[in-house]
């Protein structure tokens, strides 16, 4: 926000090894979507990375690409 950001990409790491995304990482990134809305910052998307292989919410279709101009 300091900076003025119009998009994120937001991304953490599962140590388990397993990618898919738990209740908890789907309500968040629900929740930072609706946030990003009320800001004027659009969530591109949440990277969920293991060791050997990650997770698109975008990829999956869990959220929708706008990209706006500002």
């Amino acid at each position: 926000m300091r900076r003025h950001a119009a998009h994120i990409i937001v991304a953490h790491n599962h140590p388990s090894g397993d990618p898919e995304p738990s209740e908890d990482d789907l309500e968040a990134t629900k929740r930072l979507v609706e946030s990003g809305k009320i800001l004027g910052i659009e969530v591109i998307d949440h990277i969920v990375v293991t060791k050997g292989s990650f997770f698109s919410f975008k990829e999956k279709g869990l959220i929708k690409e706008k990209l706006t101009t500002n």
